[in-house]
């Protein structure tokens, strides 16, 4: 058995506690980068260019893998000591850092403004906005990747203390 159908049976056997961190998970970083970056219109942020095509795409997927990603996190009936020891992934955090940098606007964001200006932010930095969610996207998937496959290298029941 190959390691991708091994992963998803692991995923299948996720209590219903994951599965809701998951998506609160995944629903709160939609919400945490889409109204900065007033892909979700509000009164506080504006955007001087409009957003692309593939914005929202990028955002629900990156979303979901972060939701499946910090889900690995929450402890489970049977979870492998190792991916407890594993400790937190930076390639996680830097998945959803790039996304935010991926989806906004190039000239509204200061650090992008101050770095190379009006002009630079659409000439250098909107034409690598896409190769920037591309990079979240593979460093949110090998994070989760990791992850899986630390739960299922050798699964054993976690240790629970006994009063006596």
């Amino acid at each position: 058995m190959g390691s991708l159908p091994l992963l998803i049976a692991g995923l299948r056997a996720w209590p219903a506690r994951r599965w809701l961190v998951a998506a609160a998970t995944a629903a709160g970083m939609v919400v945490l980068v889409a109204v900065p970056t007033d892909l979700i219109p509000n009164p506080v942020f504006g955007r001087d260019v409009p957003p692309t095509w593939w914005a929202w795409p990028s955002l629900v997927l990156s979303s979901v893998l972060a939701g499946l990603l910090a889900a690995t996190y929450v402890a489970s009936p049977v979870q492998a000591d190792s991916a407890a020891a594993q400790g937190p992934s930076r390639r996680g955090l830097a998945g959803g850092l790039l996304t935010f940098f991926a989806v906004g606007c190039p000239v509204c964001n200061k650090l992008v403004l101050l770095a190379l200006g009006y002009a630079g932010a659409m000439t250098w930095f909107q034409p690598v906005q896409p190769f920037l969610q591309a990079l979240a996207v593979a460093l949110l998937a090998a994070a989760l990747w990791q992850r899986l496959r630390g739960e299922l290298a050798c699964p054993a029941p976690i240790r629970r203390s006994v009063r006596v």
